[in-house]
């Protein structure tokens, strides 16, 4: 067995000295977000439609009140065209 070879790869191994890390204080820039108007536009129109009621309550209440009366028909050809529309494509 070499010892001076195990030496010098202790050597290397071995740590002597640890330096400590400074940390700079002052800061030179900071990050930046700007969106774009496409991406405000967006945002905003995002936020209408989420504050929106998904039911209108007008059209709702004027069917009621006619299927009520019995004042509310729909065309045979219509609800089959919507039925065709729908399932089709």
């Amino acid at each position: 067995m070499r010892i001076d070879a195990y030496n010098k790869i202790n050597q290397m191994q071995s740590v002597s000295k640890i330096n400590k890390v400074t940390s700079k204080k002052t800061v030179s820039q900071t990050d930046k977000l700007e969106l774009s108007q496409a991406g405000k536009d967006y945002q905003v129109a995002k936020t209408a439609v989420s504050e929106a009621s998904d039911i209108r309550m007008d059209l709702v209440n004027d069917i009621k009140e006619r299927l009520a009366n019995g004042t509310y028909n729909v065309s045979d050809e219509d609800l089959a065209d919507k039925l065709l529309e729908r399932y089709c494509g």
